[in-house]
């Protein structure tokens, strides 16, 4: 019986619950999450899909609970879903702190995206789990950190595949009657709202990289040309159809995939990849080396505030972070080491409150 377990509730949880029990290839789904949000989900998956769906209460910031959970279950495939504040929790709020904390990068609240997926990963580490883990909290960055600290997810979601899918959408719309090539493309978490926005930077260098076919030609404008949409939890439409295809390919049994997501063994930004047999290895285009492919995705992490992450996890923020909360909190902008993440969340709290 394939069984998947997914850490996380809320609305992203719900809908790659809904997409992997839709697919088929999934028997059990556990849904794990602190509140009794999760029987909800549960019993609207199980109602909807011919698939056992099942409620887990689950604290993701005990490490015990977690190995316990893991050892109980033994999932073949996890997926982490989780964050202590979602992304969207200041959608639309105009007061100066919110404004301040957006403007300063998604790095910034890097306190709440990295402690549950610390935790989740410390504890398949206890379990002795050997299976895949996914991860779609923050991953162009958090994958990197958990890597600096031998923890790295198997992959990270989302982001490089939903711009991969504005590709697919731009060329359906411009060769309605022909096949779609081989895409490939190379980009970071930071340029995902220009993609969705279909707002082309001005400069070249600063815009995604897409690769067409097997030689790899660059028409990186495709990422732009889709429909625009503006920012807001629509995105999580676009996130899960681009999430749901990595999960099944990681599952017991599947077909090999070639597709575009993120922090591929906790590298920073998202790559064009090759899964097959449960393993995940990088597919680059011709011309194009692992190093200059990671180059790049380090230079792009500064649009979410990443300056630099140190080999012991810690993040520097850049000095674009440190003006944009300089009059609100300044302390906000200080290297966010990983010992300090409880710490930094009550400040976050506190400025957000």
């Amino acid at each position: 019986m394939t069984t998947v377990l997914i850490i996380g509730a809320g609305d992203m949880g719900e809908r790659v619950a809904d997409g992997l029990a839709a697919g088929g290839r999934v028997r059990r789904v556990l849904v794990a999450g602190r509140s009794t949000a999760g029987d909800a989900v549960a019993a609207t998956v199980a109602s909807a899909r011919d698939c056992l769906v099942e409620a887990v209460r689950l604290d993701a910031d005990r490490q015990d609970e977690v190995a316990e959970l893991l050892t109980s279950a033994r999932p073949d495939l996890v997926v982490h879903c989780a964050s202590l504040r979602s992304p969207w929790a200041m959608s639309g709020r105009p007061d100066p702190a919110a404004r301040a904390v957006e403007a300063a990068g998604l790095a910034l609240r890097l306190p709440y995206q990295l402690p549950l997926i610390l935790s989740v990963m410390r504890a398949v580490r206890a379990a002795g789990l050997t299976g895949p883990v996914a991860n779609l909290s923050f991953p162009d960055v958090t994958g990197p950190v958990l890597a600096r600290l031998g923890l790295a997810p198997t992959i990270g979601l989302g982001n490089a595949a939903m711009m991969q899918l504005r590709v697919r959408a731009a060329l359906r719309a411009a060769r309605p009657d022909q096949p779609l090539p081989l895409i490939r493309v190379l980009g970071h978490h930071s340029q995902v709202f220009d993609v969705m926005r279909a707002n082309r930077p001005a400069e070249p260098d600063r815009r995604c990289r897409v690769y067409l076919g097997e030689e790899g030609r660059r028409d990186d404008t495709l990422a732009y040309q889709a429909p625009p949409l503006a920012p807001g939890p629509r995105y999580n439409a676009v996130t899960a159809a681009a999430v749901v295809p990595v999960l099944e390919a990681l599952l017991p049994g599947a077909g090999p995939l070639r597709h575009s997501t993120a922090a591929p063994a906790g590298l920073p930004g998202g790559y064009p990849v090759r899964i097959a047999d449960g393993s995940v290895a990088l597919d680059l285009p011709p011309g194009l080396s692992e190093a200059d492919a990671i180059a790049f995705n380090e230079r792009m992490a500064g649009g979410d505030g990443v300056e630099r992450i140190d080999d012991d996890g810690t993040v520097h923020l850049t000095a674009a972070a440190h003006r944009a909360v300089a009059d609100i909190a300044p302390d906000l902008a200080l290297p966010i080491a990983v010992d300090d993440l409880a710490e930094r969340a009550a400040l976050l709290d506190s400025v957000l409150a």
